[in-house]
């Protein structure tokens, strides 16, 4: 099926709860969707230093896979997505948890919020499935509705790492082997290098504070403008100081990395189901990615059997 916006083609996506799941991380169940949301709170929490009085917002909240787990430690929590069918399912699972509200996208601008009224926001593995001009008229949205010293944290497919450029490359193969004139998905993944990232956070009107390109994502906070130079180079050092804590780290790409190449030849992730052996029961990422492909490979029947050492319950 064709779609021709943003909307169409997540509100499908979305048309059932599962099928909401699915389509924001490839979670396929609810303890999944909790540890892969446990997992990027914990770096948004990190790169924002979030506060109990502060007001925040999330770009692209799909079924509230993150703001479940920060809404409760914040003052509000706004969460904003392109499809109302993704909303749904999010205002049900955040039911009861802190001051929450949720406004739907009609295009690249965030009309619910008003001017300076957010002293924070984030946006994690939405922007990667959208053009750069939407991406930039987002970001210039995200500069009218933060305070002046506002944070906001996003990351981006790193088309400049090594492993970035492998996922890359399981695009462009793809849409080799696309009939002459058949276009891709509307919300096909997209690619950036950390420079152009810069550029269009400035361009904006914010800063820059911290670009980590450590991993196959660029990870960027940015910073309204405040004229406090001061303040600006404590956030910097902050930043400086929590960045082991926000980067998507050696563990988390490895383990990715292994995932593409299996996706490469068309097969199983029979080598991440190798390199999770042999690690611990009670390690954090290693059992996300557990019970993550655990879901994955029973909607997969061309991977063959289900391992016996990929432990659900791990």
């Amino acid at each position: 099926m064709d779609f021709q916006d943003y909307k169409s083609f997540w509100n499908d996506k979305a048309s059932t709860p599962r099928g909401a799941l699915v389509a924001v991380d490839g979670s396929h169940d609810e303890r999944t969707v909790r540890l892969t949301g446990a997992f990027s709170a914990a770096q948004a929490r990190a790169a924002l230093d979030l506060q109990a009085a502060d007001r925040v917002f999330e770009l692209g909240c799909g079924v509230g896979r993150i703001g479940r787990e920060l809404a409760g430690e914040v003052a509000h929590w706004h969460g904003l997505d392109i499809s109302e069918n993704m909303l749904g399912v999010a205002r049900e699972r955040l039911a009861g948890t802190g001051d929450c509200a949720f406004s739907p996208l009609q295009g690249p601008r965030l009309d619910a919020l008003g001017d300076a009224s957010m002293d924070k926001g984030y946006c994690v593995a939405v922007f990667i499935h959208m053009d750069k001009e939407d991406f930039v008229l987002y970001l210039r949205d995200v500069a009218r509705v933060l305070r002046p010293g506002g944070l906001f944290y996003f990351d981006h497919w790193n088309l400049a790492h090594p492993v970035g450029w492998r996922r890359f490359a399981l695009e462009f193969e793809q849409a080799a082997r696309l009939p002459a004139g058949q276009r891709k998905d509307v919300a096909r993944n997209q690619f950036v290098v950390p420079q152009e990232v810069e550029a269009y956070v400035r361009g904006v009107g914010l800063e820059p504070v911290l670009v980590l390109d450590d991993s196959p994502c660029v990870q960027v906070v940015a910073r309204k403008p405040d004229g406090d130079a001061l303040a600006g180079a404590r956030e910097a050092e902050r930043l400086r100081n929590a960045a082991p804590r926000i980067s998507y780290g050696e563990q988390w790409t490895t383990y990715f990395d292994a995932i593409v190449a299996d996706e490469a030849e068309a097969r199983g992730p029979r080598r991440l189901v190798a390199l999770l052996a042999a690690r611990p029961a009670d390690d954090p990422v290693a059992r996300m990615f557990r019970a993550w492909i655990h879901g994955a490979w029973q909607s997969r029947p061309d991977w063959g059997p289900l391992p016996a050492d990929l432990d659900p319950a791990a």
